[in-house]
């Protein structure tokens, strides 16, 4: 189930850098780029970080078959998608759960201090989109007040609580990626933001 998720939430990235690029009007090759980095970026950077070379996507192909999938997918459907924004929102949502505990995960796997787990989870979960929105000469949206890194850091703290607790593993990953889900959701449904800092 945890595989499964980790490709869903491969594709769903995926899907939403092939249609951020699309609004861009890119090039086929410029939204497979996009596509490509969205999916894996921030996979990639957690594995160079941690040593484990080669990066995860190069050692399973299924990854990269369903970034092809996904980008197909957006190009062929690309005006019906561009109305489901709340379905590829909740993808993205999900996506972000999962990775966070992936990250999670390699850290605790590579020995490493519960807070460097966090910042890697962190990572894995919002780089992908950091790099997109960079190539697409956007703020990358954890710059911007929405509550989006956030809601990876309390998903680490509190994955780290709850692990104290001896859970099932399979609880723990549950519950730590539906609250983080129930945040998210409710941040946007509520308009939650991060106070702006000014130099006034």
């Amino acid at each position: 189930m945890f595989y499964l998720l980790d490709i869903i939430g491969t594709m769903a990235f995926a899907l939403s850098g092939a249609l951020t690029a699309m609004n861009k009007k890119l090039d086929p090759f410029g939204v497979f780029i996009i596509a490509f980095v969205t999916a894996v970026g921030g996979g990639t950077l957690r594995d160079i970080m941690i040593g484990r070379t080669p990066v995860g996507w190069m050692r399973d192909l299924n990854y990269v078959y369903f970034i092809i999938a996904g980008y197909f997918i957006a190009i062929i459907f690309r005006k019906k998608l561009d109305r489901l924004r709340t379905s590829l929102f909740l993808f993205d949502t999900i996506g972000l759960g999962v990775f966070t505990l992936i990250g999670l995960e390699k850290g605790l796997d590579t020995n490493l201090h519960p807070i460097i787990c966090i910042a890697l989870g962190t990572m894995t979960a919002c780089f992908g989109g950091v790099t997109r929105d960079i190539l697409c000469n956007e703020i990358p949206v954890i710059f911007r007040r929405e509550i989006y890194a956030t809601i990876c850091i309390i998903g680490g703290i509190l994955f780290f609580i709850l692990k104290r607790w001896n859970l099932d593993n399979d609880i723990l990953y549950l519950i730590t990626s539906c609250v983080m889900i129930a945040i998210r959701l409710m941040a946007v449904k509520f308009k939650w933001y991060l106070p702006a800092l000014n130099q006034k």
